[in-house]
């Protein structure tokens, strides 16, 4: 069974970023996690990655539709 808590570490390699981007998407409420311990280490929920990276995938899926790729035709063409 996989942990329902996840470290900013565990985070980070998922995602293929740094751990101090975790902990600014963290610090910047992007990405809900909570404090715990004495120490307050920061821990992300498993189910709030996946619904994060789900946000993501929307977020892109927009963008894509709202910037349409534009071939220049002439820039495609051997040089004769």
């Amino acid at each position: 069974m996989e942990p329902r808590f996840l470290l900013m570490a565990d985070v980070a390699e998922q995602l293929n970023v740094s751990t101090s981007q975790v902990y600014h998407m963290v610090r910047s409420g992007e990405l809900p996690a909570i404090k715990v311990g004495g120490r307050g280490q920061w821990r992300i929920e498993r189910a709030k990655l996946e619904e994060y990276i789900e946000r993501k995938y929307a977020e892109t899926a927009e963008w894509v539709r709202s910037n349409p790729l534009v071939v220049d035709r002439a820039e495609d063409e051997p040089f004769a």
